[in-house]
């Protein structure tokens, strides 16, 4: 089975502004309510390739019920721990000229609402695949990535992890299936920039070497990198289309090569499935359809 873990799921209020100025009252054209969180994102977008999962995390108040009604109505499974206090947070985001976002805190998480979420990953073995992906709220510790993974090793579980900075690096060393940074993440990793796929390859191989196996690195219109376990490179264009949002769309890489790897165990097919399902996403409003997944997976050329 696969789980994701989303520790500071939202729900997204999306507004669509013809042009967004400051200290002025801007009028929308369309909003949108989505349910959110990187790990929930993976969950849906699993359940329109064919494969189930269970999203764990945390809720709290009317905005949690709000958020768990539209999951479970996406066709995931939820395994949510409800929270004492609080609300589930609600992020506005606003789609003018460029993307802005307005991100909530969220609510206080307990210890014992942590312990609750171990115990449930515990139970976890070797023929189980663990998502962890996104930022955490302030109420817990900034290594509870590496807690989780450390509880984990020996056990056999597939972990997929999707973060920034020292949330990602301090798992390293639990040895990680796939890490997925973008290009400006690896960057900012290793303080540097790039200007092509090739000056990237010598980072992901500093990532290997720190534990990783896998190490997939969207590039956004540019499309992906990937440096496998076997040291092999594989790079893949982006599909033609036009960007509606960015919202989601290195969460469908995910789930999109966690598919296409689960099916055929190959790193060419499982770059390119993901790379269709992330240009899905960005090409839609909300999260890839199937349909759209699999129309621009027959539009790229197989990843080299």
């Amino acid at each position: 089975m696969i789980y994701t873990v989303t520790f500071n799921p939202a729900l997204d209020y999306v507004m669509s502004v013809p042009s967004f100025n400051l200290n002025e009252v801007n009028r929308s054209q369309k909003e949108q309510l989505l349910f959110g969180g990187k790990g929930i994102n993976v969950s849906v977008v699993l359940h329109r390739l064919g494969i189930p999962s269970t999203a764990l995390g945390f809720a709290a108040g009317f905005t949690g019920d709000v958020l768990l009604d539209g999951v479970r109505t996406a066709g995931v499974k939820t395994d949510f721990i409800r929270l004492p206090q609080g609300l589930t947070r609600i992020n506005v985001k606003i789609q003018s000229e460029h993307e802005t976002d307005f991100n909530g805190k969220g609510p206080e998480i307990p210890p014992e609402s942590v312990d609750a979420l171990f115990d449930k990953l515990d139970a976890l073995g070797a023929d189980d695949t663990l998502v962890l992906a996104g930022s955490i709220p302030p109420s817990l510790p900034d290594n509870i990535y590496e807690q989780i993974l450390s509880r984990l090793s020996g056990k056999g579980v597939q972990c997929i992890v999707d973060a920034t900075k020292d949330l990602l690096l301090n798992v390293l060393k639990y040895r990680p299936f796939l890490i997925k940074p973008n290009h400006h993440e690896l960057g900012e990793l290793f303080g540097t920039a790039f200007t092509s796929a090739e000056e990237m390859v010598p980072y992901a191989r500093k990532l290997r070497h720190l534990g990783a196996q896998n190490i997939l690195v969207s590039m956004a219109g540019d499309g992906a990198l990937l440096l496998d376990c076997n040291d092999c490179i594989h790079a893949i264009a982006a599909p033609q289309g036009k960007v509606i949002s960015s919202v989601g769309a290195g969460d469908s890489m995910v789930a999109g090569f966690l598919a296409g790897w689960l099916e055929k165990k190959d790193f060419a097919y499982a770059l390119r499935l993901g790379t269709a399902a992330g240009s899905a996403t960005a090409f839609s409003e909300g999260l890839a359809t199937r349909s759209k997944i699999f129309e621009l997976f027959a539009s790229l050329q197989p990843a080299q």
